[in-house]
């Protein structure tokens, strides 16, 4: 896995402000449950347009809450201009650093800074206008504008790298060759583009390295996000690729328990452990 710093760590143990802002003058909405990682900031604005409450909703990995709730410490008592200045390097430096392959946490959160702050404005927020281009990567909904806005923010210089930040090519890898040539349409003269393979070849992981992977992952990533909403999940058991598992909590009677047994756990497990893992939720 990942080493994290201190206070990620202490943001994903002790997540600040989560919930939702009572009568919120604001709302963004990002992410969704069929890719992986969904999160929704709401806020409170005076009448100077200063932000004096921040709350935050999130299903996600311990990055996503981490840098989600250090968000939420960074924009009270800002302006919505001044906050509208925070970048994503901004969100993961505030944290001491977040690993490479988890700034796409970092850019989720200043996207739903962006669409609140729109929201209260009354305007369309760059990230849904991001969201109505060309679609790169079908596997987590990533579009062209998306990652040329990466590309130019983050000053990305190789495929890899894009995929840290946006999550594009993460999953099938059939998309690489498109996000190659946007980042050499990107770069231009600038630099030579350091090209990844075609195919990201994974190691070959022996049964018991996946059922390690799995039950970390279950037990770390998903499970946490679960019982902040209420919810949990159970291994029952590991066939090959195909995982068992049980929901429990708020999430057994949740209208959305199949949406979030196929898309959010299965494709979590697929980003962490293998692209070929299958979810199925045990018999009772």
């Amino acid at each position: 896995m990942w080493n994290y710093s201190a206070k990620v760590l202490d943001h994903f143990n002790n997540p600040r402000n989560v919930g939702e802002v009572e009568n919120a003058d604001g709302r963004g909405e990002v992410g969704s449950l069929a890719c992986g990682d969904a999160l929704t900031l709401t806020l409170k604005v005076d009448d100077q347009g200063r932000i004096t409450d921040a709350k935050f909703m999130t299903f996600g990995c311990g990055s996503a809450i981490a840098s989600a709730s250090v968000l939420t410490e960074m924009i009270k008592g800002k302006t919505l201009d001044e906050a509208l200045q925070i970048t994503n390097q901004d969100i993961a430096n505030e944290l001491g650093g977040l690993p490479e392959e988890k700034m796409h946490c970092s850019v989720m959160g200043r996207e739903a800074l962006e669409a609140a702050i729109a929201d209260y404005r009354g305007e369309k927020a760059e990230t849904t206008e991001h969201d109505e281009g060309p679609l790169v990567c079908r596997c987590f909904g990533v579009t062209e504008d998306k990652i040329r806005r990466a590309i130019r923010e983050n000053n990305l210089t190789t495929v890899e790298q894009v995929t840290n930040y946006t999550k594009a090519g993460g999953g099938c890898t059939s998309c690489l060759p498109q996000i190659e040539d946007i980042l050499r349409e990107e770069l231009g003269a600038r630099e030579p583009v350091k090209e990844p393979p075609t195919v990201v070849e994974r190691p070959r992981l022996t049964n018991i390295q996946k059922m390690t992977m799995i039950q970390d992952a279950l037990e770390n990533e998903i499970a946490p996000a679960l019982r902040a909403d209420g919810g949990g999940i159970e291994l029952v058991d590991i066939d090959g690729n195909t995982v068992f598992v049980r929901l429990t909590g708020q999430c057994v009677d949740c209208p959305a328990s199949e949406l979030t047994l196929r898309g959010a756990v299965e494709a979590r497990l697929r980003e962490l452990v293998t692209p070929e893992i299958v979810v199925e939720e045990a018999a009772s």
